[in-house]
């Protein structure tokens, strides 16, 4: 599936140490899956997490899911192994954290061959190379890891993301700019659903692709913030079908509802069809 109409409405994150939890996610209405061998898991773990994780991917039984390895920083005592090991495993991409600069991909990459690579987006160094990591040539995806950025901001959390917007900005603009997929922070109140929902969508509306999320409970959420609407779908319907008609009259735009519709309004009315499309065959696996 082309990685643009490919949906991202969620992406949970999965401890690789807990093999129940990896059992668990095969049956989860998730568009993407973290696997991670970094923050869920404790350093006496890491090796085993590994070990783990690389079974149950073998096994496989994750369908549509796209399988996405976060691993330790390379400059940790377990990271070249993480990358190593993933490099073996059958997954879609690696996810590196705390990326500052192409480089660290570059690095990577020595490791990890022809594996995708997403980066983790969470320094304030990152911020200002963002568009450096966007355009390196294997990177398909940014996550942003908001948790961390504000304990390296000090920055206080309010309902509006007030300190996040400079860095989401950046981030989308840079991820945008060379066509990657771009993933928002977590919500760290996974019981507040009113609240999640209000943050996933001011995320899409500002144009995320998804929402990274800590907890299933939070997956039915995220899955609707990010799928277009029946007011979406039926707009973008009656915009194909009016410019359609304008040109056969040898016009080049069309009035709907008392605005103009021209070629790009066309091509986003296909770009909401085709997502809808896509989330219409994973629902019917």
């Amino acid at each position: 599936m082309d990685m643009r109409a490919r949906p991202y409405r969620s992406v949970l994150y999965i401890p690789a140490s807990k093999e129940r939890a990896l059992d668990k996610a095969r049956k989860l209405p998730v568009d993407a899956i973290i696997f991670d061998l970094e923050d869920a898991v404790s350093p006496d773990e890491k090796v085993r997490a590994r070990e783990t994780l690389a079974v149950a991917l073998a096994e496989g039984g994750y369908g549509h899911r796209m399988k996405i390895v976060r691993i330790n920083g390379l400059d940790t005592q377990w990271g070249r192994d993480d990358a190593a090991a993933v490099a073996k495993m059958a997954c879609d991409a690696v996810l590196l954290p705390k990326v500052d600069g192409p480089d660290q991909l570059d690095a990577l990459a020595d490791i990890t061959g022809d594996l995708d690579l997403w980066a983790m987006m969470e320094t304030p160094r990152g911020m200002l190379n963002a568009a450096a990591i966007a355009a390196h040539p294997k990177l398909r995806g940014f996550v942003m890891g908001t948790n961390d950025l504000a304990r390296e901001l000090n920055s206080r959390a309010d309902a509006g993301r007030t300190a996040m917007m400079p860095a989401l900005g950046l981030c989308l603009l840079a991820a945008k700019a060379e066509g990657i997929v771009i993933i928002d922070g977590v919500y760290n109140a996974f019981k507040d659903d009113a609240g999640l929902r209000a943050e996933a969508d001011q995320g899409r509306d500002m144009g995320f692709d998804g929402k990274s999320l800590i907890h299933p409970a939070q997956i039915e959420v995220a899955n609707a913030a990010f799928a277009p609407s029946e007011e979406e779908l039926a707009l973008a319907r009656r915009h194909i079908a009016a410019f359609n008609a304008a040109q056969a009259d040898g016009l080049g735009i069309a009035v709907v509802d008392g605005r103009i519709v021209e070629n790009l309004h066309v091509a986003t009315a296909q770009d909401v069809l085709a997502k809808a499309q896509a989330i219409e065959r994973i629902a019917a696996e």
